[in-house]
């Protein structure tokens, strides 16, 4: 076990002002693997005078001078892609081929993107007879999850540097070692002091610091939505701007006529995919009652598949949450065809990749956001049925349509309140804007979408 000291700030390590620390557990044998500080007040404080005293230079340097930063840094993140997987791997428990390509190869690919729209971007524009400038919005406070743990920091941070703007970085709790990694890559690559600092610590102590802080500018955060609504009260009442990617619910539409084979396959991967725990998996199945029966033993088959091939779950405490749901689901009446509450595994935080069939959409499983490997499928009637299921829901950040006829599936998707559709196994574009309709958020990522949610306009009349 290693016992990591201090917190980054103004370019630097510095002792944390308090004699608390965090365990970091390995959720795949449930073993400390390492110990972080706990921040407190006076660190997070300290963190926003170093991005307040920075502010104003890195504002007025050059987009061409931060584009350049930006590319060094994602140069050193490339160099280190191996190291950022093995510490994701430790700490979040997923597969390392997945640490590989997601959690260290996307946000290489983010941190890519803002060098080249810091390059690009036109932060003056002439409309009639004024100027538009396009200016940093000042010191960013994001506050982070665990489980994309790189992928989140980089998709707040890129932009924020992109724009001008500097940050002050809370990371989850149980993922702190690869925002410390993170912070190691920003001082490689010559991005000033004070420009990126960050402070570990809980999400009580060290993010609603952060959040109050009067020192932030804006509060961009990742994670549920509970805790969403408490944060963005608090940027509300001090007029802040809030940023808030939150829960989904998000729906896989499969339409008479598509590949249903492929669609199931498909939607039972990305329920699977880092063992369940993302915002915008696509954790309801919406069959046509014609190929439902089908759809289900293609599903339970896809499912049993997936049994040595996903990690664990972050913590006990989400397993456990993730079992009741399971356990409720069955007590509600549906049908178990894959999977269930209990693990083969003697040790680790797992739970078994689940589908449920006969899947009503007044059940608790086809409402709340589970955040583990638990399918729901539901049947449909007609298209209107459909989309009235897929729609049903608090939340709108994602989903799938599946049809036959490309123009069907993207009628059907136009209709659909949600932030992102993928259409007919559409792949992941790190330049499309992410987020979500309704209780699943404020704001966008990624892209010049991304980008503009860290800048606010001033106008020039001549």
């Amino acid at each position: 076990m290693k016992a990591y000291d201090g917190m980054y700030i103004d370019g630097a390590w510095r002792p944390a002002a308090g004699p608390d620390v965090i365990e970091v557990v390995n959720p795949a044998d449930e073993q400390v693997i390492a110990t972080v500080p706990a921040g407190t007040v006076e660190d997070v404080d300290a963190a926003v005078r170093a991005a307040r005293a920075a502010l104003p230079a890195w504002a007025a340097t050059p987009p061409a001078e931060r584009a350049a930063r930006l590319a060094a840094l994602r140069d050193v993140l490339v160099a280190r892609q191996d190291e950022i997987a093995e510490t994701v791997t430790a700490e979040l428990g997923s597969p390392l081929k997945l640490s590989q390509a997601v959690h260290a190869g996307v946000p290489i690919a983010v941190t890519g993107s803002y060098a080249e729209l810091a390059a690009t971007y036109a932060f003056e524009e002439r409309t009639g007879n004024s100027t538009v400038l396009h200016e940093p919005v000042g010191v960013v406070g994001a506050i982070t999850p665990w489980n994309y743990p790189l992928h989140q920091i980089v998709a707040k941070t890129a932009p924020a540097l992109a724009a001008g703007c500097t940050v002050v970085v809370k990371p989850a709790e149980d993922t702190p070692l690869v925002a410390r990694l993170f912070a190691e890559a920003v001082h490689e690559a010559g991005i000033p002091a004070g420009v990126f600092n960050l402070v570990t610590g809980l999400g009580p102590v060290a993010g609603q610091a952060l959040a109050e802080h009067p020192g932030v500018d804006l509060v961009s955060f990742t994670g549920s939505t509970a805790v969403g609504r408490r944060i963005g009260a608090i940027a509300t009442g001090m007029v802040k701007k809030v940023a808030l990617e939150l829960g989904g619910k998000s729906a896989n539409v499969i339409l008479p006529g598509a590949d249903l084979a492929r669609a199931v396959n498909v939607g039972v991967a990305n329920v699977m995919s880092n063992s369940g725990q993302t915002c915008s998996a696509w954790t309801r199945m919406l069959v046509h009652h014609d190929h439902y029966d089908e759809a289900v033993e293609l599903a339970a088959a896809a499912a049993a598949k997936y049994g040595d091939r996903i990690g664990p779950l972050v913590n006990a405490a989400q397993r456990d949450r993730v079992r009741g749901y399971i356990e409720k689901g069955v007590a509600e009446g549906a049908r178990l065809v894959a999977g269930g509450p209990d693990s083969p595994h003697e040790k680790g935080y797992h739970v078994s990749p689940t589908v449920f069939a006969d899947v009503t959409p007044e059940m608790t499983i086809a409402q709340e956001e589970i955040f583990g490997p638990v399918l729901s499928i539901l049947r449909y009637t007609d298209e209107e049925d459909a989309l009235r299921i897929a729609n049903g829901t608090v939340y709108g950040l994602a989903g799938a349509v599946w049809a036959g006829d490309e123009a069907e599936a993207v009628a059907f998707a136009r209709r659909m309140e949600t932030g992102q559709v993928d259409i007919n196994g559409g792949r992941f574009n790190p330049l499309a804007p992410f987020g979500g309709y309704k209780q699943s958020g404020v704001g966008r990522e990624l892209g010049t979408h991304g980008l503009t949610e860290y800048l606010q306009t001033k106008s020039l009349q001549f």
